[in-house]
């Protein structure tokens, strides 16, 4: 299944806010005005939140403050681990995507890790978000190449099991059956088919070739290709287990990715219960545990109190 990650507040130009959202956005100002700033109450009054709160919060800020509420973040905690967090929190979620996107291609080359999970294995309805969104910011268009088009609706007439058939053999024509892999070919298929039909169609490959897709792009592609169209897959077959791989990442190795765990914990917000859940099959211990072992201070209790709320 293709999972949103947008609550519909994101779509809607007058929504609703309620009292308690006044509520914290008074929080927010109280935290923020005179000398210094009290942390733990920003804390308290972002972690907490869903994204459509979370969404709201930012809407309701600058109505009735005047200021953007990412740049009071950023103002009063600055741009380290723990103010970039809260920038992002203090973002609706199609803009801190846009936020992940520009930051992913600053400077000299594209941090291929942060941008991919932003635009592989996407619905067709944030996609078109996440194009208006970055026009609306930068007056130009997006180069979402890596999503390679639309996916298609799931059509019983259109995706028979004649045509799983069918794709099975021309996943097999495009990678082991070739000498030299047609990766465009490749991840355009696995962009456009539902995830429904993508799932016969892995079942079927491996029952007649002795191996999954995931072993197939694993062995046939390469680099920043093999990593996004696995990612890809991932997310269109185990989306839940595929998030939780990529938190792992973040934490890979002798130093932490800060901003891939930042930007992993709060994009995928929404679901994050479930990617908790995942996370403790996959590797036997909780997402909280490997935060406080990876990073401290105002920011792992930031990150732990979201896990915590999305539990609640």
């Amino acid at each position: 299944m293709t999972i949103d990650l947008y609550p519909e507040v994101v779509y809607d130009l007058t929504p609703d806010i309620g009292g308690e959202i006044d509520e914290a956005v008074e929080k927010i100002r109280e935290a923020t005005k005179g000398w210094g700033t009290n942390e733990g109450a920003l804390l308290r009054a972002m972690a907490y939140r869903t994204p459509e709160e979370r969404c709201k919060v930012a809407i309701k800020y600058k109505e009735t403050h005047g200021k953007e509420l990412k740049a009071v973040m950023k103002s009063e905690c600055g741009s380290r681990d723990f103010g970039t967090a809260l920038q992002l929190l203090a973002l609706p979620p199609d803009l801190a995507e846009v936020d992940i996107i520009r930051k992913a291609c600053r400077g000299l080359g594209t941090d291929e890790l942060l941008l991919y999970p932003v635009i592989c294995g996407r619905s067709n309805k944030e996609i078109d978000q996440l194009k208006k969104k970055y026009f609306e910011v930068y007056s130009n268009e997006i180069n979402l190449s890596l999503s390679a088009g639309p996916e298609e609706d799931v059509d019983s007439d259109y995706h028979t099991d004649d045509l799983v058939d069918q794709d099975v053999d021309t996943f097999y024509a495009m990678g082991e059956g070739k000498f030299g892999t047609d990766e465009a070919g490749l991840f355009k298929l696995l962009c456009s088919r539902p995830s429904e039909h993508l799932a016969a169609v892995n079942l079927k490959y491996a029952e007649k070739h002795d191996v999954t897709l995931f072993k197939v792009m694993d062995s046939e592609l390469g680099g920043d290709t093999r990593e996004a169209t696995l990612f890809l897959l991932g997310m269109k077959l185990k989306p839940y287990e595929t998030v939780a791989k990529l938190i792992k990442e973040a934490c890979k190795g002798a130093g932490t990715n800060e901003l891939l765990l930042s930007c992993t914990i709060i994009r995928y917000h929404l679901v994050l219960k479930d990617v908790m859940l995942a996370y403790v099959e996959l590797y036997g211990d909780t997402l909280q545990e490997l935060i406080k072992s990876e990073v401290g201070g105002d920011y792992k209790r930031l990150l732990v109190e979201m896990c915590d709320a999305a539990m609640s």
